[in-house]
């Protein structure tokens, strides 16, 4: 399951459908994994945007956090370490 909260930062319908695909993979490991919870938040204070990812899984929990001058690049950086911390996480459930 994958909760939004994108605070001040103001985005359209197909931003958030840009995003969902995104976190396709993520998704996926995730559920593979068991039990996972992420959840995003978005906040904007100036030309900065901070993007915090809190995830929930039954191996355990996590926090990534990244600020970039744009929400896609920084959303795009999140993404990115979602994907490759979950298929660590899911090889070593596997051994």
């Amino acid at each position: 399951m994958v909760k939004l909260n994108a605070g001040n930062v103001l985005l359209k319908p197909s931003h958030r459908r840009q995003l969902n695909a995104w976190l396709k993979r993520s998704q996926k490991l995730g559920q593979q994994i068991g039990d996972f919870l992420l959840t995003i938040n978005m906040h904007r204070s100036g030309r900065m945007t901070e993007v915090t990812a809190q995830v929930h899984h039954s191996v355990g929990d996590y926090t990534c956090r990244v600020r970039g001058s744009q929400w896609h690049d920084a959303m795009r950086q999140i993404v990115r370490m979602l994907s490759s911390h979950l298929n660590t996480q899911r090889l070593m459930l596997a051994q």
